[in-house]
């Protein structure tokens, strides 16, 4: 039983939505942050990335950063950016890329969902990364980025979520890459009351995206637990910010790779060992793979098509991932890659930048890159399913979600 309830959120005013709403904070690099912000000081970024408020020689992770976040969150609040909404209430959120919407539910899920398998994960997190957020979260007592959860499709949560969006919203805008973002308030009482019924009827929920957020919020979570011995359980840190998005929905484009060299193999050497697992064939223009176990390939300024041999294919959850495939076949046992999250002679490149940027890297640091099949959501619930974790840089969703348009607080 997933618990997803609805809340009091913190939200820009409708006038100033579309300058407030940002990309996830790790997209960008630090000088990437600062031009964002530069431009666009009401940007989300200045808060989620609060080391834009200063000189390159202070430490993204000094202890003034996160304090300067936080002051930032109560100043926007101050001067009307944000206002607390009062009503304890849903949110619909969609969003339009190229034609395709998907649309999720804004709300909070339990923490105790999250530690007891209820909602489930595919990819492992890092301490570094978690740290940061939880340094965040914990100094503004407050969720500044959903995490972005995925559930299997429900007649009953569609039939609602078609009713609300014959409503007026409360946000609708066009972001500058072009993504259109609407967002309408569920304050009827009866559709609040459905919806948390419904979610509750689902045995599991997913984490898509957000793996570090989702794990930093629980972790604040626990820790005020043992600040307030006789907590009730109803205290708003024991819940996360949400998306949860249907499965049928989603799309999930492909994590590219890219790898330095070939680990001192010659061209000639390199391609003939492929030959023993794949069917190897010279294309004249880039190849996007359009089926399971097939491969591009772009090395010395040519593009190959990989075909993986019948015989190779497994079953496994994990095995039989497409990813997991390039690395058993490839990366591993002939261009020697190390462990996919330390090794600095492999590069991950989201599939929204094309195969033009695989070129582009191979031209300019890189040796070989490989375009990939993306991994699909139902594989991700699999593998969820069976209690296990998919390799790094499995899938990229897109859109992302955007941060600043919910924030929950945890006082």
């Amino acid at each position: 039983m997933a618990i997803v309830k609805p809340f009091s959120a913190i939200r820009p005013a409708a006038s100033v939505a579309k300058q407030v709403a940002a990309l996830p904070y790790d997209v960008y690099n630090r000088k990437e942050a600062y031009e964002v912000v530069s431009k666009n000081p009401l940007s989300f970024l200045a808060i989620d990335r609060a080391e834009t408020q200063f000189d390159d020689f202070v430490s993204m992770y000094d202890k003034c950063v996160y304090e300067k976040a936080r002051d930032l969150l109560h100043e926007r609040i101050n001067d009307g950016t944000f206002f607390v909404d009062p009503d304890q209430c849903y949110y619909i959120y969609e969003q339009t890329m190229n034609g395709r919407t998907q649309t999720g539910i804004v709300a909070c899920c339990s923490i105790d969902d999250y530690t007891d398998g209820t909602i489930l994960r595919h990819e492992n997190t890092r301490a570094e990364k978690e740290l940061d957020r939880i340094r965040h979260v914990d100094t503004c007592s407050a969720q500044t980025g959903p995490i972005f959860l995925a559930y299997r499709a429900n007649d009953v949560i569609r039939t609602v979520v078609a009713k609300q969006k014959t409503t007026a919203p409360i946000y609708d805008f066009v972001s500058d890459d072009q993504i259109h973002h609407v967002v309408w308030k569920v304050s009827d009482h009866t559709d609040i009351q459905t919806l948390e019924s419904a979610f509750a009827s689902i045995p599991h929920t997913y984490i898509a995206d957000g793996h570090h957020r989702a794990a930093s919020a629980v972790h604040v979570g626990l820790e005020r637990r043992k600040r307030v011995p006789n907590y009730t359980g109803k205290e708003q840190f024991n819940y996360f910010l949400s998306v949860l998005f249907p499965d049928d929905e989603l799309l999930i484009l492909p994590y590219n790779r890219v790898v330095k060299d070939l680990a001192g193999l010659t061209t000639e050497v390199f391609l003939s060992t492929l030959c023993k697992h794949f069917l190897v064939t010279a294309k004249p223009d880039a190849v996007v793979p359009s089926q399971k176990g097939h491969f591009g390939m772009f090395l010395n300024n040519q593009w190959y098509e990989l075909e993986l041999l019948p015989e190779f294919f497994s079953d496994d959850p994990i095995k039989g991932l497409d990813v997991s495939l390039l690395d058993d076949y490839i990366l591993t046992p002939i261009l020697k890659v190390g462990d996919l999250r330390t090794d600095k002679r492999i590069g991950f490149i989201g599939g929204i930048r094309g195969t033009k940027e695989l070129e582009r890297r191979c031209h300019e640091d890189m040796t070989v890159a490989f375009s990939m099949y993306p991994t699909s959501i139902q594989e991700l619930f699999a593998v969820a399913d069976h209690k296990q974790l998919m390799p790094p840089k499995s899938t990229w969703f897109e859109p992302k979600l955007r941060s600043g348009l919910f924030i929950h607080s945890i006082l």
